[in-house]
């Protein structure tokens, strides 16, 4: 879990049958969001059990026999309906195959790109980056929200402090995801899509398969 954002969390909800416990890696802050101000861990216990690994900044962790993963900050703000002062913000996931060499970095959140998490796109071979909003107002324009994208910790796509001018340098292919349903790039035939295809950036799509 990259974050306690609900539309980040809820579909955990749909997999309480399952027949084995569900291992799920978090940070501690997101364990204590979604223990203590959205019970979903504690929901998922009764049904069909959880194992849980910490997954923090600047600790690596092994998946399977060939994958590790590190984990570093991304920004933005804490859920809403977190109490107290000590919230999860999000979390930006590379994910290493020792075995072939292929690294995959993916930041469904991003509030900026600072040398840090620059320095992992460039030597990824596969970015999964947000792409969220198009404009850092599409929201408050549309009457759909009082906060822009920076306060939601999102970069937006465009203009001139946007996102998709640094994407478009990048040596690795560059999918983005976490598109929201407002915005533009979403529709085939819009002029921002045309801008978005232009710069050779892929918009990620249910079902995506990359192999690395």
């Amino acid at each position: 879990m990259t974050d306690a954002e609900i539309d980040h969390t809820a579909g955990l909800l749909l997999m309480r049958e399952s027949n084995v416990p569900l291992q799920i890696y978090s940070s501690q802050q997101v364990k204590n969001a979604l223990t203590v101000d959205y019970p979903l861990l504690t929901m998922l216990d009764r049904y069909c059990g959880v194992r849980w690994s910490r997954l923090e900044p600047g600790e690596t962790v092994a998946l399977g026999d060939t994958l590790e993963v590190d984990a570093f900050p991304t920004g933005g703000d804490v859920p809403l309906y977190v109490t107290g002062d000590d919230g999860p913000t999000a979390l930006g996931l590379t994910i290493t195959d020792r075995e072939t060499g292929g690294v995959l970095t993916y930041a469904p959140a991003l509030e900026a790109i600072d040398d840090d998490i620059g320095e992992r796109f460039g030597r990824s071979d596969c970015v999964f980056v947000d792409g969220t909003f198009w404009t850092a107002n599409e929201l408050v324009e549309l009457g759909l929200a009082e906060r822009d994208a920076y306060a939601m910790g999102h970069m937006p796509l465009s203009g001139p402090d946007g996102s998709l001018a640094a994407f478009g340098e990048l040596p690795a292919r560059t999918v983005l995801v976490h598109v929201n349903n407002t915005n533009p790039i979403l529709i085939d035939d819009s002029p921002e899509r045309a801008i978005v295809d232009g710069s050779g950036i892929d918009v990620g799509y249910d079902g995506m398969e990359v192999e690395l």
